[in-house]
């Protein structure tokens, strides 16, 4: 897989599909402690037809490199890899932490994204009081445990455990320091007073068990923006993993929108 030095880390990405195909590139940014093979479904299906791009964001999956403490250091990433593959404007779709750093890319440099997608994802960090704790007691248990207990969490009830197992063990690899900061960095994000200044077609998807992210969080943060379609999912909060497909159509259907 090809790689690109930002500050000192390697950060392994895809670039695939026709330079001349239907819009502009397609940027995907996987959430905290994923990597970017949470976007296989969407990669097959999207690099079809258009140039599609995803990463493995600073210390996760592939890629090296510490935690950061702000997602706005993560944004930067993500446009030094743009600016290295010579994309002067895309599509962002992030999930969860993903559309944190989406949505810093878009306000901060509005100019380089023709659309906005969010999975999963809100614009002012609140937690549950459930996830709270989970949060506070993560330097009381072995950091596995922590994990496995988080990702659990972010299914939907019913969903089958070996395809949960295969998450816990990918979030696992990625290391606690890079987790831990992250999470702060999470923590500090606060956005929700300026959305209103993104005046792109936006697409906020959201699975209707999310109890990470709950569902009227995303909803506040829906108000705030002058032009955003809803969608509302029968999943949890691994929405590119627990319904694939469906994100998909709802991605495919917001992209020919585009086209009129």
């Amino acid at each position: 897989m090809p790689q690109l030095e930002v500050d000192g880390a390697a950060l392994t990405y895809d670039d695939e599909g026709p330079r001349d195909g239907d819009g502009v590139p397609l940027v995907f940014i996987h959430g905290w402690t994923a990597n970017r093979h949470r976007w296989d479904h969407q990669m097959a299906h999207f690099a079809k037809k258009r140039r599609v791009i995803r990463l493995d964001l600073r210390g996760h999956g592939e890629s090296g490199g510490a935690g950061v403490p702000t997602v706005a250091e993560l944004a930067t990433d993500v446009l030094a890899l743009l600016d290295h593959l010579e994309v002067e404007r895309a599509v962002l779709v992030g999930h969860s932490m993903g559309g944190m750093i989406a949505q810093t890319i878009t306000l901060d440099h509005p100019e380089r994204v023709e659309r906005l997608v969010l999975v999963d994802s809100i614009a002012r960090m609140t937690y549950s009081r459930g996830r709270g704790l989970l949060m506070a007691a993560s330097t009381l248990v072995p950091y596995k445990l922590f994990v496995a207990t988080n990702i659990q969490r972010a299914f939907a009830p019913g969903y089958p455990r070996e395809e949960v197992r295969a998450c816990i063990k990918a979030s696992a690899a990625t290391p606690r320091e890079v987790v831990m900061t992250l999470y702060g960095a999470m923590r500090a994000f606060d956005v929700l007073d300026r959305v209103g200044e993104i005046r792109i077609p936006t697409l906020l998807i959201h699975g209707y068990h999310d109890i990470q992210l709950p569902v009227r969080q995303m909803l506040r943060m829906a108000k705030a923006y002058p032009d955003a379609e809803v969608r509302i999912i029968d999943a949890g909060h691994e929405l590119p993993v627990e319904k694939p497909a469906e994100l998909t159509t709802a991605l495919d259907r917001f992209l020919v929108a585009a086209r009129g």
